[in-house]
């Protein structure tokens, strides 16, 4: 690129022009913490008078001269292609710069906390508590590895407020301004539009953000505008929050249905999957005119190649569930919802801008060198089948904390399945050279470094740089087409109208609406007329430890917020006094698939997920396990045949059939919070009307259950008559169990659902089902 001319603006203030009687095409005004600078026609900047950087005027228009060199350099050019801004700025960073660069860092909260699972948190070397900092200030782990480890994208979980993540976005980001080539900060999000079921519900109620049902409960809309909608909300609360990247969303074919996050996904069938993935990354990508810009948010779909199939249904974030298998040999569905949904966009954004492979090792799937390692030290699975074969060329970034040690199969820490004998550093150099661009859940640039060398020592020099600069490229991308180059602030007070507004919360509850699915309706029990009176029984809650291994005492609550219950019913204390009872429960807790009391008895640890409440005994399992093997175990069959389990919240069913027998002729309702299928042998018959969902406000049950709103939704999913049909189906194949048909004459199976004339047999069920 040739020279340019230009004149320096220093503090806002114009000091020459090399055009005598022409002025600029630039206005520009002080905000809090940052300036913006208005070009005509042209891009917004905005800059902070404290990073040392300055304003250069070319042509009459404003550019931020991030590197402060003083010359307008391609990648500081906001008129240019955003390929060639990437290739310049990736040729001018160093090796360490572009190392920083693939890192995605372990969660942060804002602020951060005491003593979490991830590790103290300080400030000036001090607990948050007792440091005095103001929660939107960075904290001293935040600070190093901006600064010394050269890191630019960052995960956050939960923020005080918006505001105060609006702040802490603009505090983050003029740090990063003021450091080395200007490269801007890009902060990503795990989904965060749930509903929390006890918030009320009005007509201009605000929030801390939208609340919308899980992706599971919209894809039971079986209406991808409805998804597309989430998407276009979704993404300009997340950019008024600072977030440029969403790491969702979560596109795994569910054909596993004792899965633990089953309930992250779109449900089992290809081409509902499919449609759905596409609406939403278009929601999230698509900014001005459709295209990139301001209000675009990158999606990064997860998790190639599908973690769906997941063998008896355990989870890859522990060794006990590192292989996913394919008895059906039916990898080809589980591509669809990437190759035919998140890569075949309508709009000009064109594909998902990353993509996050699973920690699972997808069992004898590579057909080229027959490795059998973590979908993201795969060679084949990366490069020869996503890169090469579906041509995807954006960023490949691993799930979180997969290059880290893991001392035996059932503790949540690291998750180097197929790799654990490699170093720390082998594993970053096998990740690169399968093709992966991003490390997540790694905040320290030194294992980076050695991969490179470990590169340069096999490869030579400028192979390693070629490698590093082609990686640089893609993430420089990602953060050049959402605007952050120009302007990564945020207007605090534009934040706080813009997260949770009236008009966003009013959408989202209408989408609540549309995703709880009616299963039984026996004799028009439903609508009930308000002002009747109900019986409410509470629900214990059995003592449990989660994933963190954090414990929660045993509890017996009311599973409804009762204010927002007595506003359509008359509450009862006594079976007796009531017209209608209304129970709420969620579906079985069988259990993660893995038993270390089981370990300690001389077995091999295994045991079943069950999907009903009750004991129940695998004697239909498969003899011996597809898949076993590794280091940090001594046993090579996983198979749980014979063994018993019985799902911790076994009172669930009998707070139904109880309550049945309280009531006896009158009305039993029946409210299941569901994150997978269950087997409805146990309670249906007791049930008088059935409503199951995938996350609402408990009030939008009550309009459901009112009469003020009819039922619409459809089973994205099947729920199986047995456990019988769960442990002959095959984990990779969707749609292979015989459903659960119930005292109607109904069945559960996908594409089935109620309103208030009958079945429902509309458009949506002959395009899906």
């Amino acid at each position: 690129m040739q020279p340019v001319k230009y004149t320096l603006r220093i503090s806002g203030l114009l000091i020459a022009t090399l055009f005598v009687g022409c002025g600029p095409k630039f206005t520009e005004e002080s905000k809090e913490g940052f300036n913006l600078v208005h070009n005509e026609n042209g891009a917004t900047l905005g800059y902070s008078p404290n990073s040392e950087v300055n304003i250069l005027t070319v042509d009459r228009l404003a550019f931020k001269d991030l590197n402060k060199n003083g010359s307008l350099d391609m990648y500081e050019d906001w008129r240019l292609a955003v390929d060639d801004r990437a290739k310049d700025l990736a040729s001018k960073m160093s090796v360490e710069q572009i190392a920083g660069l693939m890192l995605y860092s372990a969660h942060q909260s804002i602020p951060g906390g005491g003593n979490s699972f991830f590790g103290p948190v300080t400030y000036n070397g001090k607990p948050y508590t007792e440091s005095g900092a103001e929660p939107s200030d960075l904290s001293d782990a935040q600070i190093k590895f901006l600064q010394e480890d050269n890191l630019r994208h960052v995960l956050i979980t939960s923020v005080e407020s918006p505001g105060i993540a609006a702040k802490w976005n603009n505090n983050a980001q003029v740090l990063v301004e003021g450091i080395g080539l200007g490269i801007p900060i890009n902060t990503s999000s795990d989904p965060r539009h749930g509903s929390d079921s006890y918030a009320e519900f009005n007509a201009g109620a605000g929030g801390q953000i939208s609340m919308w049902p899980s992706t599971l409960g919209l894809a039971a809309s079986f209406d991808p505008s409805l998804m597309q909608e989430f998407g276009e909300i979704a993404s300009k609360e997340y950019r008024a929050l600072g977030i440029a990247t969403a790491l969702s969303p979560q596109i795994d074919l569910a054909t596993e249905p004792r899965w633990s996050r089953f309930d992250g996904t779109m449900g089992e069938d290809p081409k509902l999957a499919a449609d759905m993935a596409r609406a939403y990354v278009e929601g999230f990508q698509a900014s001005e005119n459709g295209d990139w810009g301001s209000e675009s948010v990158n999606a990064m779909v997860k998790h190639w190649p599908g973690g769906g199939p997941e063998e008896g249904g355990r989870d890859a974030h522990f060794g006990y569930g590192s292989y996913a298998v394919y008895p059906g040999n039916n990898l080809e569905d589980h591509l669809k919802p990437f190759t035919e949904g998140a890569f075949d966009l309508e709009g000009p954004t064109k594909m998902a801008a990353a993509v996050m492979p699973y920690y699972t090792i997808s069992y004898n799937q590579d057909t080229k060198n027959g490795e059998n390692v973590g979908n993201a030290y795969n060679k084949y699975l990366i490069t020869d089948l996503l890169r090469e074969k579906y041509g995807y060329d954006g960023v490949v970034c691993t799930d979180w904390g997969i290059t880290s040690d893991a001392p035996n199969v059932y503790e949540f820490r690291g998750k180097p399945w197929g790799v654990e004998n490699l170093s720390v550093a082998e594993r970053h150099y096998k990740i690169i050279e399968a093709g992966c661009d991003q490390f997540g859940g790694n905040n320290e640039m030194g294992p980076v470094i050695e991969a490179y060398q470990l590169g340069v020592e096999e490869h030579g020099e400028e192979y390693m740089r070629n490698r590093f600069e082609t990686s640089a490229v893609r993430l420089l991308k990602n953060i050049f087409r959402t605007g952050l180059f120009e302007n990564p602030y945020l207007d605090v007070s534009e934040t706080e109208q813009i997260v949770g507004n009236a008009e966003f919360m009013q959408a989202g509850y209408n989408a609540q609406l549309k995703s709880v699915v009616m299963l039984k309706n026996n004799q028009e029990t439903l609508p009930m007329e308000t002002k009747k009176k109900v019986y409410v029984p509470q629900r214990y809650v059995a003592p449990a430890v989660n994933w963190f291994g954090i414990a929660t005492p045993e509890r017996t609550e009311h599973p409804f917020n009762m204010d927002v219950v007595s506003k359509y019913f008359e509450v009862v204390e006594e079976p007796s006094d009531a017209d209608f009872a209304l129970v709420g429960i969620q579906n079985p807790n069988g259990g993660v698939g893995y038993d270390i009391k089981d370990k300690e008895k001389g077995e091999n640890g295994y045991v079943p997920i069950s999907l009903q409440y009750g004991p129940y005994t695998a004697t239909q399992a498969r003899e011996s396990s597809l898949a076993a093997g590794s280091p940090l175990e001594d046993v090579t069959d996983r198979s749980y045949k014979n063994k018993t389990i019985t799902a911790a919240n076994i009172a669930d069913m009998a707070l139904v059939t109880d309550t049945k027998r309280k009531m006896g002729d009158k009305p039993v309702i029946v409210i299941v919070k569901v994150a997978k299928p269950l087997v409805f042998a146990e309670i249906e018959p007791a049930s008088d009307a059935i409503l199951i969902h995938m996350g609402v406000q408990d009030q939008a049950l009550m309009d459901i259950i009112s009469g003020k709103v009819e039922p619409s939704a459809l089973l994205p999913f099947q729920m199986p008559k047995d456990m019988m049909t769960v442990e002959t189906q095959f984990e990779d194949v969707p749609r292979d169990m015989d459903p659960y048909k119930d005292t109607n004459g109904n069945n559960y199976d996908f594409g089935f659902g109620l309103n208030w004339k009958g079945v429902i047999d509309d458009a949506r069920v002959e395009q899906y089902k």
